[in-house]
């Protein structure tokens, strides 16, 4: 028989296996080309079909009643996993593991964005393998058709087996000994990826998602040793601060945080026809210390994280989150060095308090009450509950009572609710043109270019939290709440709005209505490292008399506040992973994926790839320097968190 008839033969025979191989192997290249990738790589694409002949392999060491079963079932998994991956890089920017199952249950409370920011039509493209899947046992049965994978057969599964070592092999002749290192990394989702497939990604991720409960009986031992080793080098007395010009300025004094949600400082620098979305923030900005080049360092937790990581100086889990995942395990925070200070320690929130956790977590905080939604009148709804507004006008009547009945400072902290994602109750917000007129021929045209899109909405947001923020303020003033009171305001994250409409609304030339490209005139570079830079939150603080203001533009992280708060109110704590940010002279921002910033890049560990910020020649020992100590700050964090150190490190140093 001629080889082209024995391989049109052999699809006929085996159309149900080939099917699988074809559609899955299409399906994990689609899945890279619409996040990591626009172009075809050749190592992912070969992990990826090595990984499908495995299951390729077993399917013929598999019963004949229960064929079709396994091929469905693996279908079934494969489409969900890459329309959840899908989904989960619009937003995150990375890919999903199985540690984030603890943490799906907070998807029905924020259903509505997911639906109008998250889910788009290339998610749902993946689809097609299951239908088609579907159709072609329905074909089969209904022509009463078996084709031979049906059978058990050995020797063809050796064969296929024997296509995954090959395709194993060629990978490792490919890679690079440094490759390998992702494998145990598991902030490194995206370089796995990238480098080895979804797949292998997502094979490793059970494995690392198992590791956790492996490493209590087997890994404590070295956690432990490293742990120590790290803070003997890096820790306890080494990140305590220099005494500089606000050591102990606010030592005594109330203080009161404004956890911003999705705030970007990227919004307090847009006006639209001369009035600013932000006048407030600016206001303040101006007024007292303002932090311009912050940023949140959170992970899949996001708000919770940036809680978590301003009152820890630690960085976020990066299996899983801390509020659920690991909440009750000990943590030195800010709340509870107050504490020790005498004072009274608050938080509020407009939500359930079971969100995130919170009501658990805060007591573990050291937080000595949490008024969540149920001690509020629910009397305004904007979003996914109680309006900013009316949250904070309840909440200085609170914190006004308390301040009356308690002989001592206090520490206030205030979690905002609208302006989360998805943006969309915008008739219920404040005004806010964002039509841009413009002179063409002696008339003025008026350009709705972003009326009515994600980004127009969060503009008209952040107005609306800038407005709420500046009558809290006025509020406080009025209740004599401002008096020997810090006010903290930091942005808990960006808002997680896709690259495309930043370039739309950097580069929108409103005479031609057009968007500019890279040969016009004008126009402006926007890429993937452009965008992370951009995801920068704000950090001020302010004082009613305005003695300290200043623009601060060091690049700073969140784990860098305690540090920085603790100067300045004098706490400290020995495991703080942070810095003072008016102590240090050349800071860090690590990211939880492993990337990092300094004043002179942006290195994307993913990639490995360098971006720079300024012209200053950079050689390889100091990207290799940072990269390391990024990699071994986020696996301290990790094993203090996984097995709970900081109680035992303290009861060992007793």
């Amino acid at each position: 028989m001629k080889f082209k008839e024995k391989i049109k033969k052999s699809f006929v025979e085996y159309r149900l296996l080939y099917y699988f191989i074809f559609s899955s192997i299409i399906n994990a290249t689609m899945l890279r080309c619409f996040t990591v990738f626009n172009y075809f790589s050749l190592r992912p694409f070969i992990a990826d079909l090595g990984i499908i002949f495995l299951f390729s392999a077993l399917s013929f060491l598999v019963k004949e009643k229960n064929k079709n079963k396994y091929f469905l079932i693996l279908t079934i998994i494969s489409v969900v996993m890459f329309i959840v991956n899908s989904m989960y890089y619009t937003f995150y920017k990375s890919f999903a593991s199985v540690s984030l199952l603890a943490t799906s249950v907070f998807v029905v409370d924020v259903g509505d964005a997911i639906v109008e920011n998250v889910v788009q039509i290339k998610d749902l493209i993946f689809l097609w393998q299951l239908i088609g899947l579907i159709i072609l046992l329905k074909y089969e049965k209904k022509n009463q058709i078996k084709d031979k994978t049906y059978k058990v057969n050995k020797k063809l599964s050796k064969k296929f087996a024997l296509g995954f070592l090959v395709c194993l092999l060629i990978v490792v002749a490919i890679s690079k000994p440094s490759d390998y290192a992702r494998f145990t990394k598991e902030w490194n989702r995206k370089g796995m990826v990238i480098n080895f497939g979804i797949y292998t990604f997502q094979i490793n991720d059970i494995i690392q998602s198992l590791r956790p409960q492996l490493n209590n009986i087997f890994g404590h031992d070295v956690a432990y040793r490293k742990t120590v080793d790290f803070y003997d080098e890096h820790g306890y007395e080494s990140t305590k601060h220099e005494e500089n010009i606000f050591t102990n300025v606010f030592e005594g004094k109330n203080l009161i945080v404004i956890h911003a949600e999705s705030l970007q400082t990227l919004a307090m620098k847009q006006e639209f026809n001369g009035k600013e979305v932000t006048p407030n923030l600016n206001k303040l900005a101006r007024e007292g210390i303002f932090f311009s080049n912050f940023y949140s360092q959170v992970g899949v937790g996001t708000s919770s994280d940036a809680e978590f990581t301003f009152s820890t100086s630690m960085m976020p889990s990066s299996n899983g989150t801390v509020f659920v995942n690991y909440y009750d395990r000990e943590y030195v925070t800010i709340q509870k060095l107050l504490k020790e200070k005498g004072y009274y320690v608050f938080s509020m929130h407009g939500n359930t308090g079971s969100f995130w956790n919170r009501d658990v977590m805060h007591k573990n905080m050291g937080y000595d009450v949490f008024f969540d939604k149920d001690h509020y009148v629910i009397d305004e709804t904007i979003g996914l509950g109680l309006s900013d507004k009316s949250f904070f006008k309840q909440s200085t009547e609170i914190i006004k009572n308390i301040k009356d009945s308690y002989d001592g400072p206090f520490y206030a902290n205030l979690i905002t609710l609208t302006n989360h994602t998805p943006f969309s109750d915008v008739d219920l917000l404040d005004e806010l043109d964002t039509t841009l007129k413009v002179n063409i021929d002696g008339q003025i045209v008026e350009r709705d270019y972003i009326d009515g899109t994600v980004l127009g909405n969060y503009f008209r947001s952040v107005h609306y939290e800038d407005a709420a923020i500046g009558e809290f303020i006025l509020e406080l003033d009025e209740a004599g709440l401002l008096e020997n009171t810090v006010i903290v305001i930091y942005g808990d994250h960006d808002a997680r709005i896709g690259e495309e409409y930043y370039n739309y609304f950097y580069n929108y030339d409103p005479y031609t209505d057009t968007v500019l490209n890279s040969n016009d005139e004008g126009y402006i570079l926007y890429n993937e490292y452009t965008y992370e830079l951009d995801r920068k939150v704000p950090l001020i603080i302010w004082t009613k008399d305005k003695e300290y203001n200043m623009e601060i533009d060091t690049p700073m992280g969140m784990i860098d506040v305690m540090p920085t708060l603790g100067n300045m109110f004098n706490f400290y704590s020995k495991y703080q992973m942070g810095y003072d940010i008016f102590s240090v002279k050349d800071n860090m921002v690590v990211f939880s994926d492993g990337s990092y910033l300094t004043d002179k890049i942006y290195y994307n560990a993913q990639k490995e790839e360098q971006f720079p910020i300024s012209a200053t020649a950079i050689n390889e020992e100091y990207i290799t320097k940072r990269s390391e100590y990024a990699d071994k700050l986020i696996e301290i964090s990790n094993y203090i968190i996984t097995y709970d150190l900081i109680k035992e490190i303290e009861n060992g140093r007793n």
